[in-house]
């Protein structure tokens, strides 16, 4: 039996951290099937942990940084 991994799909503002259900930005995929969703601040804390049981990490907290703020200068 072959078995294919598709890419996963990226996350969105439905997919929430499953420690504080906060946006996720970080998917890991487990060696047991299994997937858990954290938002940056919950995957930097926990990301030593993460790395030793994960067969792979999809980071997508660089889409953090791209954020334009919306504020005029006079709300700033």
């Amino acid at each position: 039996m072959t078995t294919v991994l598709t890419p996963a799909s990226p996350l969105t503002a439905a997919d929430r951290c499953d420690r504080c259900g906060a946006q996720a930005y970080l998917r890991v995929v487990l060696a047991s099937g299994g997937e858990l969703l954290f938002c940056a601040h919950h995957g930097r804390k926990f990301e030593p942990e993460l790395k030793k049981i994960a067969v792979e990490i999809q980071d997508e907290s660089g889409r953090l940084a791209t954020t334009t703020a919306s504020a005029t200068g006079d709300e700033r």
